[in-house]
């Protein structure tokens, strides 16, 4: 396998999981944040660490999962749901 080929699917895969990250945040908004948002910071960690290509994406990821642990977490104490 070529570098170049490489560089792609490495990028492809940052990408989609910026993308999982993401989508897994804004779900524990609504739905046990404190099992949820753990995974889905590290999912953003680990794209960001794997591609330069997909960097700005990456660091909205580890920004918005930092923002939705905090708001997911003050959600479910005020309306007395479970955290796990």
């Amino acid at each position: 396998m070529s570098a170049a080929r490489r560089e792609a699917t490495t990028a492809a895969v940052s990408g989609l999981l910026s993308s999982a990250a993401l989508f897994a945040a804004l779900l524990a908004l609504v739905y046990r944040p404190a099992r949820i948002v753990p995974a889905a910071i590290v999912l953003a960690l680990v794209a960001a660490r794997m591609s330069d290509r997909h960097r700005r994406l990456a660091g909205v990821a580890v920004g918005t999962t930092s923002v939705c642990w905090v708001v997911g977490m003050t959600i479910a104490v005020v309306t007395n749901h479970p955290l796990f």
